[in-house]
């Protein structure tokens, strides 16, 4: 669908002077309202809101392109603005945005990555950018896109379909670009290579592997043929196809910023061999990870496999408890499957939160040794959750290793399946085959599973000691581990620290602490909280945008959503962050004083229902958030008269 047709004029205004990105955001909404693209302003304006609260849209070379896709949206529409002095959108690059386009997509379909994809191709042209800020009315700004786009796609109705025939059909460079997202730096580095190559003598082919798939999909004669390939991805993308070419790894942002640069270093050969090792054939970043790094790397693949099981578990088996104690059913070893209702969320919940330790484990290892981990990682994980009798023909060796074991059945799995393929790497290649689907499995879930039967016992008595120790604790022992982990929520809002007292605090859950986690959720609860009541109460200290999206950060605290804060501690890290620890750490420490705990593992105030000790709960969480408050009112300087304007 081309641009000029979802742009029209009364969606269009041209030389405007919005106070700020809220102000531009309202002017773009309500020119997509003149042009009957939305009939629910209020239900589209807070989908824009969300999208922007995940991250700017502003991708900056003076461009931001906020966009939604909602029920609200009647038809497929483009609203456009052009600010010559520029509004402070939050681009990447510091630099204000002067060109901006919105989208309003419908729930069917995605047109709106079809639209945002051509948008960023279209704009990277320096010269369209000029005639677009030149332009005096709205027909010249449409016939500056439509000339555009005629050159760059012709008349066809898909881009992606557009050919150019001059292209000849060898390419020396080939490219594959990703980000995280999968949508405008994508393209947007796509754009700057092929334009870079051409400009050069070298014609490029750019493959995006966005969120809508991977399009200009790389052929294998295509990959024979070139001299070598520029991988500009922020995130794994498929490897095994470049076995034996010359291949540069970078970030995508080097794609946008530096295409020439690695076109010629591609050209001048000055570029390291790709060889391929194992199935899952995903890049590694250039150079040597530390062993930290690496340890973290493969955690936290393992960890964002098991929330989704926690969570959704952990929440049904509190709501059966809320069920239950509506019901007036007595708390004894039956609570929580009294009521048939609460009986039916429990026994699902359980089953969901049963798969915890397996997930850990099975994607630790895949993390390691790719997909032939996988298995191994899984009956490790689940030799952990439900012991091993293979020492005791009668059945009665039950030690379970708990989240521990699953831990270190995870790392094994993972380091067993990579000693399996270098034991095995004299094996002809006709056999390659049979390796990922027999021999590595095989013997993988025999290793595992000697290897979890030996130790199980041991680690048993370690998670069992650490339960029974946690248990024991003295108030003033307790207290203070409430604060260290209210703490750690707050140090990176989401990084390495915050991540290690979540799995803690989930860890806890499986052995009965539940108070862990009641300290772990209201210390990341706080900062966001915290943040907003200072742009609430504290103008001053803040700047006019700050001000603008800092109530945002009312529902994500409430909803648990730590990372909401981070843009303010990104703004100015030495007075944020110590603020937002000491009220976390004030918070955790109140909860695990009054004993408040928790049985979901997320769920912000839609959980409190099921918090024990709730009204303490809200004390502490009030307390924390009112400290931090006034900490960064205090630390904080006001913002000079200048960045007021």
């Amino acid at each position: 669908m081309r641009i000029v047709d979802l742009l029209k004029q009364q969606a269009i205004r041209l030389g405007v002077k919005p106070e700020s990105k809220q102000a531009a955001i309202d002017l773009l909404i309500e020119l997509h309202e003149q042009a009957g693209n939305v009939e629910d302003v209020a239900a589209y304006r807070e989908e824009i809101l969300k999208r922007e609260a995940n991250g700017t849209t502003a991708v900056g070379d003076g461009i931001a392109i906020p966009h939604a896709k909602c029920s609200a949206v009647k038809q497929p529409g483009l609203a456009a603005i052009t600010v010559p002095e520029g509004v402070d959108y939050q681009a990447l690059d510091g630099k204000p945005s002067n060109i901006l386009f919105m989208i309003a997509a419908p729930n069917d379909g995605d047109i709106h990555l079809e639209v945002l994809s051509r948008l960023m191709t279209l704009l990277m042209d320096e010269q369209l950018r000029a005639q677009l800020l030149a332009a005096k009315t709205p027909e010249e700004f449409l016939a500056a896109i439509d000339r555009k786009e005629t050159e760059r796609y012709g008349q066809s109705e898909h881009a992606a379909e557009a050919v150019q025939p001059q292209q000849p059909q060898g390419y020396r460079v080939l490219a594959v670009t990703a980000c995280p997202t999968g949508i405008a730096h994508t393209f947007m580095a796509a754009e700057a290579l092929e334009k870079a190559g051409a400009k050069l003598g070298y014609p490029l082919k750019a493959e995006t592997d966005g969120s809508g798939g991977a399009k200009n999909i790389l052929t294998q004669a295509e990959i024979q043929a070139a001299d070598g390939i520029i991988v500009a991805a922020d995130k794994n993308v498929e490897m095994a196809r470049f076995d034996g070419k010359k291949v540069l790894k970078v970030p995508v942002s080097d794609g946008i910023r530096k295409p020439e640069e690695l076109i010629q270093r591609v050209i001048s050969g000055n570029v390291p061999v790709y060889h391929h090792e194992g199935e899952g054939g995903v890049v590694q970043s250039e150079g040597k990870e530390s062993v930290g790094r690496q340890i973290y790397k493969h955690l936290m693949n393992g960890v964002s496999h098991m929330l989704p099981f926690v969570i959704g578990g952990g929440i049904m088996i509190a709501l059966a408890f809320l069920i239950d104690t509506i019901a007036g059913a007595p708390t004894d070893a039956n609570f929580g499957t009294y009521t048939a209702t609460a009986s039916f969320f429990k026994n699902i919940g359980n089953l969901a939160f049963g798969f915890m330790m397996p997930v850990l484990a099975g994607y630790i290892a895949m993390s390691i040794a790719d997909r032939p981990g996988l298995a191994v990682g899984f009956v490790g994980g689940m030799i952990a959750t439900q012991g091993c009798t293979l020492m005791s023909p009668a059945g009665d060796s039950t030690a379970v290793s708990g989240f521990i074991g699953a831990l270190i059945a995870g790392f094994a799995a993972g380091y067993l399946v990579l000693g399996l393929r270098w034991l095995f790497s004299f094996l002809p290649k006709s056999m390659e085959g049979i390796k990922p689907v027999l021999i590595y499995p095989l013997l993988g879930v025999v290793l595992i599973g000697v290897f979890m039967c030996a130790i199980n016992p041991a680690v048993g008595w370690l998670n069992t000691a650490i339960s029974d120790g946690l248990k024991s604790m003295g108030t003033a022992s307790k207290v203070l581990m409430g604060a260290v982990l209210g703490g750690m929520m707050a140090i990176d809002m989401g990084g390495p620290f915050n991540k290690a007292a979540y799995v803690f605090g989930t860890a806890s859950l499986a052995t009965g602490d539940f108070d862990v986690m009641a300290a772990v959720m209201i210390g990341g609860m706080v900062p966001p909280i915290a943040i907003a009541l200072a742009t609430t109460f504290f103008k001053k200290k803040f700047t006019p945008e700050e001000r603008k999206s800092g109530p945002i950060n009312y529902i994500m605290g409430l909803c648990f959503i730590t990372e909401g804060a981070i843009p303010f501690a990104a703004a100015d890290p030495l007075r944020v962050l110590p603020s937002c620890i000491i009220g976390s750490a004030v918070a955790g420490g109140i909860s695990m004083a009054f004993n408040c705990t928790l049985q979901a593992p997320h769920g912000g105030i839609f959980v409190f229902p099921v918090v024990g000790n709730v009204l303490w709960y809200v004390v502490a969480l009030v307390v924390g958030s009112l400290v931090a408050m006034l900490l960064l009112a205090l630390l904080k300087k006001t913002v000079p008269q200048e960045q007021k304007a």
